[in-house]
């Protein structure tokens, strides 16, 4: 749900709370692309060098995330897995995706599984070495009346199980938010009926914290701040202070959604984390159904690399048409390919289901919870294990810290760029086989492609030269340890 959609905004304002979910985001449809298988201001902790990949399981229930953990994610060098809200949340009759980003009770008993599950999954991941973030909705409860996933009833929107009306801001502004350029409407209205959260209540900042220790405390390492533009900067910076370390002795890796729009800055939440950097998924977006040879300086004009994760898709902005998504086949592959080639902010791929339309449920039961993955049934689009990406994780923790040179752009829509003598990687966005020589430091030998799976394609390198054949949007990688 994050922003949600601006259409609501005239649902928001007619009263109705039916309507509610059903406009949140627009739409898209085509079948999936077949995949190849101080504690005011803390830091987030830093990464080994290569391995800050996360992979964002989006919807997939807790059995399917420790499975996937423990089977590719932890064998793939993958750094942490990002899923979604734990909370119980409002069940809807048609099971829309967005009701998870309606809390009714901070209990994890959730459409993903119960508290259990949802132990036994981040203990998965933490054994496989993958560190679990997860989503947590803190700006707002739901709007919606009725029953939770957990049995929790609801009668009156302003009094869940963990709030009474007194810690809302309804008494401040009884409204749904419609002047998105004044920053105080955006931060102390409702947005589009969901009543907002007194996040600069001690009470209500002691009730957060204590909802994301209780996670810390069964083994998850860090948060995606929903709809952090929402609340006050210094607000959110209280809320983190207050959050214990996690079980390797750190503090929790923080980072915020900050949607763009006119306020307020994304520099305003880097003192309580990083920032999810929008920017870039656009500007992949528009050079990857443009001429790629644009990317040549990635990152500038973006937010700082250390202060930002970048992404590809989400699951709003795949909805909303925005960013490219599975709907887009191989140039949204791509397009991940070379996020997690670039040294630039910690990348995120995304893996959630496939949708005839923009409400459509994750695959569930007759009761709405979730049923597991299946990655070969189309239900379910598994980019994070298609080759070409586990190939890019293994590469990109392989070039390490790595400065990015000898970008090359020997045709339109054909590039190739080094990290040092590290490691190399050539990408083709047209639609025809293209052979291309590329300049590169790998020192000269021959190196298997990681990126062709069990295909096995090498490149040689002869004289600081590598003659790469790449078919139809296709990409090749390789580093010294390949040779």
């Amino acid at each position: 749900m994050s922003k949600l959609s601006r259409s609501l905004v005239a649902a928001a304002a007619a009263g109705s709370a039916a309507l509610l979910g059903a406009a949140v985001l627009q739409p898209a449809n085509a079948s999936p692309a077949p995949a190849a298988e101080s504690k005011a201001k803390p830091k987030a902790p830093k990464a080994a060098a290569g391995k800050d990949v996360i992979a964002n399981l989006w919807s997939w229930n807790w059995k399917s995330v420790g499975a996937e953990c423990t089977d590719v994610l932890g064998p793939s060098g993958y750094a942490a897995v990002w899923v979604a809200p734990p909370a119980e949340s409002i069940a809807q009759p048609d099971g829309n995706w967005w009701d998870v980003y309606q809390p009714v009770n901070y209990e994890l008993n959730s459409r993903f599984g119960d508290k259990e599950a949802f132990a036994a999954m981040t203990k998965a991941c933490n054994d496989a070495g993958v560190k679990v973030y997860t989503d947590a909705v803190v700006n707002h409860t739901a709007a919606l009346t009725g029953t939770g996933y957990g049995g929790t009833q609801v009668n009156d929107k302003y009094q869940p199980a963990m709030y009474q009306r007194g810690d809302y801001n309804v008494d401040v502004c009884n409204r749904t938010i419609s002047n998105w350029s004044d920053k105080w409407e955006v931060q102390n209205c409702e947005l589009l009926g969901l009543p907002d959260l007194k996040t600069g209540s001690e009470a209500v900042r002691s009730k957060i914290a204590g909802y994301l220790n209780s996670q810390i405390a069964l083994g998850v390492s860090g948060f995606r701040i929903d709809a952090s533009k929402h609340m006050p900067a210094a607000d959110l910076e209280a809320i983190v202070g207050k959050l214990d370390k996690t079980s390797d002795g750190s503090r929790p890796y923080v980072f915020h959604e900050v949607f763009p729009g006119p306020t307020p800055p994304p520099d305003e939440y880097y003192g309580s984390g990083k920032v999810l950097d929008f920017s870039a998924a656009d500007r992949l977006k528009s050079a990857f159904q443009g001429d790629i040879a644009s990317l040549r300086d990635f990152g500038n004009g973006q937010l700082p690399a250390d202060k930002s994760v970048s992404f590809v898709t989400n699951h709003d902005t795949e909805r909303e048409g925005r960013h490219l998504s599975y709907k887009d086949g191989d140039t949204a592959v791509l397009a991940n390919v070379f996020q997690l080639g670039w040294k630039h902010a910690d990348p995120a791929v995304y893996a959630g289901f496939t949708y005839e339309n923009k409400d459509a449920s994750p695959p569930a039961n007759g009761d709405g919870f979730v049923t597991d993955t299946d990655c070969g049934n189309g239900a379910w689009y598994c980019l994070d294990r298609d080759p070409r990406i586990t190939g890019m994780v293994g590469w990109r923790a392989a070039v390490g810290d790595a400065d990015v040179t000898d970008f090359q752009s020997p045709q339109g829509n054909v590039i190739g760029f080094g990290r040092g003598d590290k490691g190399f990687v050539a990408v083709n966005n047209t639609g025809g086989a293209v052979t291309a020589e590329f300049s590169t430091q790998v020192p000269d030998g021959t190196y298997r492609d990681v990126l062709s799976g069990d295909t096995a394609r090498e490149v040689t390198v002869s004289g600081g030269k590598a003659k790469v054949e790449l078919p139809a949007k296709s990409a090749v990688a390789f580093h010294p340890a390949t040779g």
